[in-house]
């Protein structure tokens, strides 16, 4: 039975967070000790006084929460990962958080919420439902859940973990499985919570990090955008403690700004390389167009980097585009650790984060900055009900990347207090990447893919082999080379050398001129892999030293340079374009005169053939104003291409037009030509004659009243007899009386010609809440006259436009 996640009402007291690990695949082991428990005691308790074996110093698994921090904030969502070592793993586990000195067996006692991320993994127990247990019994190396921290006044929390393998429970009190973690100051709100210690390491450390993206239409197919998809540039750096490239809760400097909204890494670099001093390592890695290919098609952008002492922290990040601001990446990522060595390998899942500098809540959002400036915070689901990664019950957003560092080698003595492991040799004896590429530049590869295992199972020489693919040959004349290398090996264990042997590093690189201007001394190291296995002493030389020159011809006016930085990307992306590189003055000249060397180079570089790139779209306008000021109309919008036309034909459309309506406009009333005068309404002396007209149409909308529909005038025919008898008087009076009576009648009552109708009924509801609905009113007729015509007197209807304003 799966239990949906549901908030705690928890009261505000120290708690203990327990990561405590026996689940259902184990508990035919457990159920012996468990019975032994009051059956009226919780099943939480049962589960934390389950006994089992005690692993003091047990290192295999391990307890992480994402950024490492000795500190939480309330309420804020931690990442929990509990991973085990191969060729270790265990078949499951259950999570509970529990409050500082309690036993768990009541409801009270637990601190937190936990929310699952992914289901086929984990889910809620039946019976402990603010624990989490494992889905399915199975062998796993590794799992994650979010553990949202307890509301202020909470205290410190301890996570801990114990796990069950095979039959067996092992229980974790202190070491890799605990992890103390206290209540954050409100006085640091809204800043990084990753307090950095000094390093105690020795020597210096090679890192490559690997960036595999993961955002595609298929893990996130809401609003996905289909063309112009990608990752930016990657940039970044190893840097001390005293240089922050970003971090959540400070706001984005320019540098991070123009990645963020445009993917420009140019001025991010010129920021990094400002703080030279503060910086060992400038990291950099192209482009991804689109955001996801299979790695068989395409591998995975890598940079290496190196960290020391001083500098043994990394930073990077990377635009998803198109996005307003949205960037993946890590900050201060420590790399030393507290045993004074270097870390192994770090694998990172990422979600994007906003820079704060654009309000767009769309991948395609036409620009709007956010003004002022807000901090740097990492999306949510819960942002804005048009967002892509917007979920109205509030759960995480599906990782979009994940970054890979792995150690390759280190340099120096080292000094870490715990030994190193197989895993630790094994890295620093693992061969580095030749970095010379004699490929010619109008052949474009794919990388190497990982050299395949050796041929030869035994001593017998064999081959490896390694592959890549060769996606665009630019200049037919220019033959490009194998898509195949091939090494000679042999199985494991064995060498080809003898046993008096031994085996070196590679060279190190060179190190700095021993003087700023003329004729000095530099020198490299290497070092020793492995050792004779006869016991001998290794003879071959560890350092070597050689001529340098820098400035030949030195003066008071000479000045020092940097060394030359990696090229820029090039300016095309496709065809031919230009790329630069860049140094810096190292020292200005001692005579105070302006340093004359240059500081940038450019040359020409060659991308593929244009008509393999997509065309480029600029986002969508804003929708113009409809066409018309009352009734309906059009409107449109327009985009821009952003790739050349030259570079093929695009047929995505660049104007999009729909329907708009307004308001009803006026209608004002419509009538007839007048009739003929009529008879005069007396036989002799004074009377009258009249003559009508017809509505047509009723005003509607506002538009203009109807004039009268009845005028009359004076007649005289003829002067009456004197003294006609009384009585043929009055009555010819009263019949001229009735008639006046009923033209009145006619010409006032009526609304429309021969008719009298009842009042307007009231407008109807509107058809729609929003983007222009209809209402409607009606009016019948009330009393018919004899003198009307039947097409002229009937039931009218009036409709009006309602709701006009956009959804």
């Amino acid at each position: 039975m799966r239990l949906s996640p549901a908030p705690l009402k928890l009261s505000r007291t120290p708690a203990l967070l327990a990561l405590v690990l026996p689940l259902a695949a184990a508990l035919a082991f457990s159920d012996e000790t468990l019975d032994k428990v009051p059956k009226s005691e919780g099943y939480c308790s049962r589960i934390l006084r389950a006994q089992g074996t005690r692993r003091e110093g047990y290192t295999e698994f391990s307890l992480r929460v994402e950024g490492d921090p000795d500190f939480y904030k309330p309420g804020t969502s931690y990442r929990v990962t509990l991973s085990a070592a191969p060729p270790s793993y265990f078949r499951g586990f259950t999570l509970i958080a529990l409050k500082e000195n309690r036993e768990g067996d009541k409801e009270e006692d637990h601190a937190g919420t936990f929310q699952i991320i992914d289901e086929e993994e984990t889910q809620f127990m039946s019976n402990c439902p603010v624990a989490v247990t494992e889905s399915t019994p199975r062998r796993r190396t590794r799992i994650q859940v979010f553990w949202i921290a307890p509301p202020t006044g909470t205290g410190c929390v301890i996570l801990k973990a114990s796990i069950v393998q095979k039959r067996i429970i092992y229980f974790q009190d202190e070491g890799s499985l605990t992890k103390k973690l206290c209540e954050q100051d409100s006085t640091f709100d809204g800043v990084t919570d990753k307090p950095i210690l000094d390093c105690c390491a020795c020597g210096t450390a090679k890192y490559r990090l690997t960036f595999y993206g993961n955002w595609s239409e298929k893990t996130h197919p809401k609003d996905y955008p289909r063309r112009a998809n990608h990752w930016s540039a990657i940039i970044g750096g190893s840097h001390s403690k005293n240089y922050v490239l970003w971090e959540y809760g400070g706001y984005a400097s320019e540098g991070v700004k123009q990645v963020a909204e445009l993917g420009s890494p140019v001025k991010m670099e010129e920021e990094i390389r400002q703080q030279s001093d503060e910086v060992l390592t400038v990291i950099k890695a192209k482009a991804q167009w689109p955001a996801w290919q299979p790695l068989n098609v395409r591998a995975a952008p890598s940079a290496e980097f190196s960290v020391d002492r001083t500098r043994h922290l990394m930073s990077f990040l990377t635009m998803m585009g198109p996005s307003p601001d949205w960037n993946v990446g890590l900050s201060a990522e420590d790399l030393c650790t507290k045993e004074c060595g270097w870390v192994q390998k770090v694998v990172q899942d990422l979600i994007p984060w906003d820079a704060g500098t654009d309000s767009g809540v769309t991948y395609e959002s036409p620009n709007k900055p956010t003004i002022p400036q807000e901090k740097i915070r990492p999306l949510t689901s819960l942002d804005h009900p048009q967002s892509p990664f917007y979920d109205p019950e509030g759960g995480s957003i599906t990782q979009v990347a994940r970054v890979v560092i792995e150690r390759i080698a280190r340099k120096g003595e080292q000094c870490n207090i715990v030994p190193d492991n197989v895993d630790d040799i094994v890295a620093d004896l693992a061969p580095e990447e030749k970095d010379e590429d004699d490929t010619p530049e109008t052949c474009i590869y794919s990388n190497w893919s990982p050299w395949s295992a050796c041929s030869s199972s035994t001593c017998d020489k064999g081959k490896r082999m390694r592959q890549r693919m060769l996606k665009a040959q630019l200049d037919l004349s220019v033959p490009c080379p194998d898509t195949q290398d091939f090494q000679p090996c042999m199985g494991p264990g064995c060498s080809d050398e003898d046993g008096s042997t031994c085996t070196m590093s590679e060279w190190i690189t060179w190190s700095p001129c021993s003087i700023s201007c003329g004729t000095g001394m530099r020198s490299r190291e290497r070092y020793v892999k492995q050792f004779p296995e006869d016991g001998s002493v290794c003879t071959l030389p560890t350092e070597e030293t050689e001529k340098c020159t820098v400035n030949e011809e030195c003066s008071p006016s000479s000045c020092l340079m940097t060394e030359w930085g990696e090229w820029d990307e090039c300016s095309a992306t496709c065809g031919m374009g230009m790329k630069k590189r860049h140094r810096m003055i190292k020292m200005s000249p001692a005579d105070g005169s302006m340093c004359k060397a240059e500081t940038s180079q450019a040359e020409k570089c060659m991308m593929p053939e244009c008509h393999t790139i997509p065309c480029l779209l600029s986002p969508w306008s804003e929708w113009s104003d409809c066409s018309v000021t009352c009734g309906k109309g059009m409107r449109t919008r327009q985009r821009m291409l952003k790739s050349l036309a030259e570079l093929g034909d695009c047929n995505e459309d660049l104007e999009q037009v729909e329907k708009c309506m307004l308001p009803e406009c006026p209608i004002d009333c419509e009538l007839t030509e007048w009739s003929q005068w009529s008879e005069c309404n007396k036989s002799c002396g004074k009377g009258h004659v009249i003559r009508t007209r017809m509505i047509q149409m009723e005003p509607q909308f506002g538009g203009a009243p109807c004039p009268e529909t009845v005028q009359r005038k004076k007649c005289r025919i003829r002067k009456c007899l004197r003294n006609p008898s009384i009585q043929k008087l009055r009555w010819r009076e009263a019949r001229e009386s009735r008639r006046s009576e009923q033209l009145k009648e006619e010409s006032e009552g009526e609304q429309f010609p021969g008719c009298r109708m009842r009042p307007w009924t009231a407008w109807s509801e509107c058809t729609k809440l929003c983007g222009g609905g209809i209402q409607e009113r009606y009016m019948t007729v009330k009393k018919r006259f004899k003198s009307s015509q039947f097409t002229s007197c009937k039931d009218k209807k009036e409709i009006r436009a309602c709701n006009v304003h956009p959804c």
